[in-house]
């Protein structure tokens, strides 16, 4: 089977269905509901004291090790690599043919999008070297000797992470909203916003934009965060448990509305393509773009309200200060956003990661075969096992939420008064468990 004799699914996202589940759907959303709440009792008894030291904990790595990965040569190869990786997809975006044997949708869609989640996960932070806008950015400074941290304009704290937020609503639109989202026009008219957007960011306030407004960097680094890597708050490149990466996670503004935003689209994800809302955006006579883009910002803004609305109330029942509570726990959020990306996402990654792959051999559709993948077929087999792929998006959702429940206990007994703890944890116990039944339902509503 050839990669252009698979049917395109760019739209689709993942295989299987309810009658796929090993239990009745009802009994797995129950279970999951169950298993979350048991694990906040458990914890309220044997979890009494933070254990999480975030910036300040970890492991070095060996002196060597460390040289190798902080050395000029390694960072400037990795940035050269993403770079020349941009301008060869760039061929296929400005000059490919119109059509889904174009490998730039599969690019910009899935293994970029996507595959930016394991990259983070495996390697922790690399796409803040491996992003193609900050080589430019930085060679530009080189070439005309300007220290790249200084712009035209000071970029005000207060604006933290809300553009980035924007960019991933904006790509959460096109992806799943969008109009001819799957023509070159669309993509094209796109990603010249995002390269200009980034790069005359980068002029009038220095390379600290990218951090502040570079969708797919802020996605990337909030992954990291659940990687084995990072830094100690001295500097040093150290190895530490997963959840105590995540506890080094900075409130910044804007990161609220940052983990609202991807958990919000995801779940959009999931909705939009439910019998339910396709005939019935198809029957009510209106644009179904903008029923798209209001559904899309509903969800969004479900669950940036009820989780700051379940933070606030927290610190209410604990006696605590409320108004900085929404950032101190958004790191709790980062593991339910993980366990919907691999539920939402896992199989098309598997099966158009691969025909994507394979593409990119022929950028410009025109015979050619680059890396002598052109001839390869796209192994389907994963499609033959719907139940193990249904267990592993059930298992990913509830494994989400159950690290998201460990990670705000910890927050919560460093924050919290002692006796008041466990209380002032069960407005967002109850958010999550909601969280929780909803994400299901709709993962298994198409």
């Amino acid at each position: 089977m050839t990669a252009q004799s698979i049917p395109a699914v760019l739209p689709l996202h993942g295989i299987g269905g309810r009658q796929d589940l090993p239990v009745p759907l009802e009994f797995a959303v129950t279970g999951a509901a169950v298993a979350i709440a048991l694990s906040f009792v458990i914890l309220g008894l044997a979890w009494r004291s933070p254990k999480y030291r975030g910036a300040a904990s970890g492991r070095t790595l060996p002196p060597p090790v460390t040289a190798a990965l902080d050395s000029a040569w390694l960072r400037w190869t990795v940035r050269l690599f993403g770079l020349a990786v941009f301008f060869y997809t760039g061929m296929a975006l400005l000059a490919g043919a119109d059509r889904l044997t174009n490998p730039i949708f599969g690019f910009v869609y899935i293994l970029v999008w996507v595959g930016l989640v394991p990259l983070s996960l495996l390697l922790g932070p690399v796409w803040r070297t491996l992003n193609p806008l900050r080589t430019l950015h930085l060679l530009a400074c080189r070439v005309l000797r300007h220290n790249p941290d200084v712009g035209l304009l000071q970029l005000s704290p207060r604006v933290g992470l809300w553009p980035a937020a924007a960019g991933i609503f904006a790509f959460a639109w096109l992806e799943l909203v969008a109009p001819d989202r799957a023509t070159l026009t669309v993509l094209q008219a796109w990603l010249s916003l995002y390269v200009v957007f980034g790069l005359f960011g980068a002029l009038l306030f220095g390379q600290r934009w990218f951090a502040a407004a570079d969708p797919f960097e802020a996605y990337a680094t909030l992954m990291a965060k659940l990687s084995p890597w990072g830094r100690r708050s001295d500097g040093a490149i150290v190895v530490r448990r997963p959840l105590e990466n995540l506890d080094s996670l900075t409130p910044r503004p804007g990161l609220v509305g940052l983990v609202a935003a991807l958990l919000g689209s995801t779940a959009y994800d999931g909705f939009s393509r439910s019998s339910y809302w396709i005939t019935w955006a198809q029957n009510t006579g209106y644009s179904e773009a903008l029923l798209g883009t209001l559904a899309l910002a509903a969800f969004v803004l479900f669950v940036l309200i009820t989780y700051s609305a379940a933070t606030v109330l927290a610190g209410r029942l604990s006696d605590s200060s409320r108004t900085a509570l929404p950032g101190l726990f958004a790191h709790s959020v980062v593991p339910i956003v993980l366990g919907y990306v691999i539920a939402h996402y896992f199989t098309l990654l598997v099966l158009e990661g691969q025909r994507t792959l394979i593409l990119l051999s022929d950028p410009l559709s025109n015979g050619w075969n680059v890396f002598g993948t052109g001839l390869l077929g796209v192994n389907a087999g994963i499609t033959n096992h719907s139940t193990a792929v249904s267990t592993v998006q059930v298992g990913a959702v509830v494994a989400g939420h159950l690290l998201g429940v460990v990670s705000a206990h910890d927050r919560a007994v460093a924050l919290f008064p002692r006796g008041r703890a466990l209380v002032g944890q069960i407005p967002l116990l109850v958010v999550m468990v909601a969280y929780t039944v909803g994400g299901l339902l709709l993962l298994f509503s198409a």
